[in-house]
């Protein structure tokens, strides 16, 4: 999006580029350089992250159908184990970023959306308070939180270039730097980062058809980061909770914020297999948790 530098530069390193432009003041550029360029560029009217709309009804552009958008552009879809077939490049927008973060994460755990071509990955630049937030463990617990276990439960994340924001954005009106600081998170750069989801997502017991109970336990349990995971569970009214535990090696006093991802990922998967699992603690639940998601 914008005057086409990012286009530019993928350009010259020789690749095959398909531009995504969300704004049609830029599209005679575009496609000028389109024209002049022997089919190394391909340019469409099109919002990367307005794809597959929730509103029914007809479409209308710069909102798209990813399979409209794959069909164009003529990529099939790939198993899931497969390497990418296609490789993503972008700026997140600033405005609604974290809503934009949960909504390619549900869509990489659905398999839905641009995730039913393979493992589509993703290049963005996003925010550096975002980026601690994505990359965030245990022992950090202002920044870890539920976005940070999905995301590195699902992705493989890694950061392939910091530049500072005045690079980017400055306010018209005074010359400074047009972002908000953030008062307990570094936010003085726009880092560029990998997404790449794990070819081992689903092999373990997770399923796409699971995703929706997955990601709500976790945020149900991280609502209350200070509270006992035991708790949590009891309060779920799950049987031997404590034999679970023992089995996870778990210990019975951790807090719901001392877990890692994996340990997230391990206890789904135990209570999914244990006959103490019913659909009894998320029935209306999840339902909930879906609405507040703020997609």
């Amino acid at each position: 999006m914008g005057p086409g530098i990012l286009t530019r530069t993928l350009l010259n390193t020789g690749v095959k580029v398909v531009a995504l432009e969300s704004n049609s003041a830029f599209l005679p550029n575009l496609q000028s350089l389109e024209n002049s360029l022997d089919g190394q560029l391909k340019v469409i009217y099109c919002d990367f992250f307005k794809l597959d709309p929730l509103a029914t009804g007809a479409v209308r552009p710069p909102a798209m159908h990813s399979d409209k958008l794959f069909e164009t552009i003529g990529v099939a879809a790939v198993p899931w184990r497969a390497d990418a077939p296609v490789k993503v490049f972008g700026i997140l927008p600033q405005k609604k970023e974290r809503t934009n973060l949960w909504k390619l994460l549900f869509a990489l755990y659905e398999c839905n959306s641009i995730y039913r071509y393979g493992r589509v990955e993703l290049n963005i630049f996003v925010s550096e308070r975002e980026y601690k937030v994505l990359t965030a463990k245990p022992g950090e617990p202002r920044a870890y939180q539920a976005l940070a276990v999905i995301a590195q439960v699902g992705c493989e994340i890694q950061l392939l270039h910091m530049e500072p924001w005045s690079s980017f954005l400055t306010n018209l009106k005074t010359g400074g730097l047009a972002v908000p600081k953030s008062a307990w998170l570094p936010n003085d750069h726009l880092c560029l980062i990998r997404l790449t989801p794990r070819q081992n997502l689903f092999t373990e017991g997770l399923k796409p058809t699971d995703a929706s109970a997955f990601i709500f336990m976790v945020k149900q349990c991280l609502a209350r980061p200070k509270s006992r995971l035991i708790d949590k569970l009891n309060s779920w009214s799950l049987d031997d909770v404590d034999e679970l535990l023992r089995e996870l090696e778990i210990p019975k006093n951790a807090l719901t914020r001392n877990l890692y991802p994996e340990d997230y990922k391990r206890l789904f998967e135990a209570l999914q297999n244990s006959s103490m699992f019913t659909e009894t603690w998320l029935h209306d639940e999840v339902l909930e948790c879906l609405k507040n998601i703020n997609l």
